[in-house]
């Protein structure tokens, strides 16, 4: 279990830097989105050890607090993108 919460942990990062190089706002859209199941995975993983009994819920709270952040933050940037490509082809539609 601590192998998968390093890959998925260090697949966040790797994804949202990729995000953040997309070339257009369908390629950011992707990116980020994939960033985001990373980072639910990473919970996931968090979770899961602390109800197996691994690890102790009061030495992973931060951790827990931080990746379910992270989802948030992720989540409220891809549906930003979304919106605004949205609302672009709603303009460029209203135009023509």
């Amino acid at each position: 279990m601590g192998r998968q919460v390093l890959r998925s942990g260090t697949a966040v990062a790797a994804n949202y830097r990729s995000a953040c190089r997309a070339r257009s706002r369908a390629d950011f859209i992707s990116k980020v989105g994939i960033t985001v199941e990373e980072a639910d995975e990473s919970v996931f993983w968090l979770e899961l050890l602390i109800d197996a009994g691994i690890m102790k819920r009061t030495r992973l709270e931060g951790l827990l607090s931080e990746a379910n952040e992270l989802v948030r933050i992720f989540q409220t940037s891809r549906r930003t993108a979304q919106a605004r490509g949205s609302n672009r082809q709603s303009q460029i539609a209203n135009h023509q």
